[in-house]
């Protein structure tokens, strides 16, 4: 599961907002260029980002590993065919090149993700949506980056405790049905305790946020970003 890793990369240097809109402007590029050739741009792009913050590839595939067997079935399934051929290659091109679209934007996602604490990315939200809609989105994702890696972990948990009570010996339509409603029991009592101590702190809609400002290393992102938009409408 990919989280806020402290460093002093490039990338944790900018301004959560910069970081925000080369992410936002990477996923409309990638929607517009379906093209090999912009794939191909998109992902030196995507290679950029992620060695502005200092990450391997193959540590973001790492991070990304449940998501990419989605990306694969997706255009096997599309070429498959229910009489002769069977199999049709022709029609899996789109599928994969949408499936590398996908990925290329997690890559870049990846990348905002690790190099970004949540309360900076709390405040960025605040700041770029006003009122309380703003708030509200940015408690939003405040708590879905602390909760997932919490329920996940609450996941393995359950299931080391039925692999050491022999209970990877069960039918496997038995084991992801513990393991589902274990996780969902802890999942319940994690959110009651949250709400518990969210009254407990008084919690209030105008905490102390911390102070972001545009640097000039700043320039560089808000460029990249403004000339992914540009192709976009080009």
């Amino acid at each position: 599961m990919l989280t806020y890793e402290p460093g002093d990369s490039f990338a944790h240097r900018l301004d959560p907002r910069t970081k925000l809109a080369v992410q936002l402007s990477f996923a409309a590029a990638g929607l517009a260029h379906t093209t090999p050739v912009g794939l191909v741009v998109l992902g030196l792009v995507a290679a950029g980002c992620l060695r502005a913050a200092d990450t391997s590839p193959l540590s973001a595939l790492h991070g990304l590993r449940y998501a990419i067997p989605f990306l694969a079935v997706g255009p096997v399934v599309e070429a498959a065919r229910l009489g002769a051929p069977w199999f049709e290659p022709a029609a899996a091109v789109e599928p994969a090149l949408a499936s590398v679209r996908v990925l290329l934007v997690f890559f870049v996602a990846a990348a905002y993700v690790k190099t970004t604490p949540v309360r900076e990315s709390r405040a960025a939200v605040q700041r770029l949506v006003p009122g309380r809609i703003g708030i509200a989105l940015g408690i939003g994702i405040a708590l879905v980056f602390r909760f997932l890696p919490l329920v996940r972990r609450d996941l393995l948990r359950v299931r080391e405790a039925q692999a050491a009570r022999l209970g990877d010996e069960r039918r496997l339509d038995e084991r992801l049905s513990l393991v589902a409603a274990g996780g969902l029991r802890r999942s319940f009592a994690r959110a009651d305790a949250l709400a518990l101590a969210l009254r407990a702190r008084c919690f209030a809609w105008n905490p102390t946020l911390p102070v972001i400002r545009f640097a000039r290393r700043d320039a560089a992102g808000l460029a990249l970003a403004v000339a992914l938009s540009v192709s976009v409408a080009v």
